[in-house]
């Protein structure tokens, strides 16, 4: 415990130190711009910065983008309430009631009002991400290569069958991905594998730029081929944000029960803040004492939908740092991250030195939350106008970064050509309806399955009952089965908050 404490105290002091203040600041801040352009999401954004990370320290790297990824969520939330056009998905539910109170002349009470439930779930969420974690960590220290191989096909199973509409689709993304996974050299016998005489392909594919063409230059290829039209005009607003007393008690209990939402679904990975959103405002709707308020603009609603998706954002890291398994498309680009940094995500994040900078890392996406408050609520008025941005300013912006990023990781025109390659596949995959998030963890656990089924039977002398041989093998094949099944279920819940939030 005296150690646990001692680490927490540590990491809050190196994230105080002034490089790390400014990459709160300036992640935030990059964050809540790409948020708020429609079109673009977190991921995406997460994905285009990667490679600015690379001269960082680790610490000051995954605080950057950890800022990144809460600036977004939060930033999606402005265009969705100044114009009715939610700047991420996870703002969808928030469009419904914050442009109801724009049109009532009330939209800096409604950007006020998802400011702070954005802060507050999001500071909440940090709550399990500092206890839930750790036991979670020690648990995984006991795996073996057994573990591990089921671990990777459950990973594999629940982002590739919820993050889809189709869960057929969903497991060919995964399958897609392993496929890629396969390009290199072999992990055990050394043999070169679809590697086309190409010595930079000896590792495998670079995660960085499948990541930059897969969520970023393929982002820019969907918006080109749309025709580009001007934005809607972003509301003016005088009327003051900061929320009265009586406001804040009413909203309270809202928050409370959103975080706890927000939390589950970004622990449960694959669920994401897309459906959290619409679980938050239908909740808040059904505790509501004002019912009559709700689709004629309620800061109940805001709130409940703000801090709901706020909330994933401490959820979704656990299962990533802990087991390897990304809640969602964002936290599998952070992990590309851990990777790039040398750091493998598991029980080796919270022991010996790399446990200081996981606690620093903590402690930087603690202060985030706090800096989000204040440049959300100091910089709205200007991220209103930043909202309007044309397309045709942001598809060349975006296409130039995509580019430049990729080279900058080896200074190697092949990682350009791989991220191009990668950019065309993620265009692809989106007009097939498939999942790029799946792809991306596929080629993430791949080599982790294949080499933990691979030294499982060279254990056991080729026998596959090895595989089943642990409590814990079991407990992981019930929940690679129930990720399978998932689907069903998540659909059925988001298409139900959806309907009963638009009968409003």
């Amino acid at each position: 415990m005296l150690g646990t404490l001692s680490l927490m105290g540590g990491g809050f002091l190196s994230a105080l130190t002034p490089i790390n203040i400014l990459a709160i600041i300036a992640g935030t801040t990059i964050g809540i711009v790409i948020g708020c352009l429609p079109g673009l999401s977190a991921a995406m954004g997460v994905a285009l910065l990667l490679p600015m990370t690379f001269s960082m320290g680790a610490s000051t790297g995954l605080i950057i983008l950890g800022a990144i990824y809460c600036g977004a969520i939060f930033g999606g939330s402005i265009s969705a309430i100044l114009i009715h056009t939610p700047g991420t998905p996870a703002s969808a539910a928030t469009a419904i009631e914050g442009y109801q109170m724009t049109l009532q002349g009330k939209a800096g009470k409604a950007l006020g009002t998802a400011c702070i439930a954005s802060f507050f779930g999001g500071l909440l969420s940090c709550i399990s991400l500092y206890f839930f974690a750790p036991i979670l960590a020690q648990l995984a220290m006991k795996f073996g290569s057994p573990e591990y191989f089921w671990l990777s096909i459950f990973g594999l199973t629940i982002i590739a069958g919820v993050s889809s509409k189709s869960m057929v689709k969903g497991l060919i993304s995964g399958a897609l991905g392993l496929l890629l996974s396969t390009i290199g050299m072999d992990p055990m016998e050394g043999v070169q594998r679809f590697m086309f005489g190409q010595s930079s392909l000896y590792e495998g594919i670079n995660v960085t730029c499948a990541l930059i063409g897969l969520f970023s230059m393929s982002q820019a290829l969907i918006l080109a081929e749309k025709k580009i039209c001007a934005r809607g005009t972003a509301k003016k607003f005088k009327d003051r944000m900061l929320l009265d007393k009586e406001e804040m008690k009413q909203i309270a209990p809202t928050i409370g029960r959103s975080w706890i939402i927000g939390n589950l679904i970004g622990i449960l990975p694959g669920a994401g803040a897309s459906i959290a959103c619409f679980l938050g405002y239908n909740t808040s709707r059904q505790f509501s004492k004002h019912k009559e308020q709700f689709g004629h603009g309620s800061i109940e609603g805001v709130a409940g939908s703000e801090a709901a998706n706020n909330a994933v954002t401490g959820g979704s890291l656990i299962p990533m740092l802990t087991l390897g398994i990304p809640g969602e498309s964002v936290t599998a680009v952070l992990m590309g991250g851990l990777i790039i940094q040398g750091l493998t995500p598991g029980p080796d994040l919270f022991v010996g030195e790399t446990a200081k900078m996981t606690y620093t890392f903590f402690a930087g996406f603690v202060l985030t939350q706090f800096a989000m408050l204040g440049i959300g609520l100091l910089g709205c008025r200007i991220f209103a106008q930043i909202s309007r941005l044309s397309d045709a300013i942001l598809i060349p912006a975006v296409s130039v970064l995509c580019v430049v990023g990729s080279y900058a990781i080896h200074k190697n025109f092949l990682d350009v050509v791989i991220m191009m390659i990668f950019g065309v596949l993620g265009y692809l995959l989106r007009k097939f309806d498939l999942n790029n998030a799946a792809v991306v963890l596929a080629l993430i656990l791949g080599p982790i399955g294949e080499k933990g089924l691979r030294r499982s039977l060279a254990l056991s002398k080729g026998s596959p009952a090895i595989l089943f041989s642990t409590p814990v093998c079991w407990v992981l094949i019930v929940l690679c089965i129930f990720g399978i099944l998932s689907p069903i279920f998540m659909n059925r819940m988001e298409k139900m908050s959806m309907e009963k939030a638009g009968e409003q």
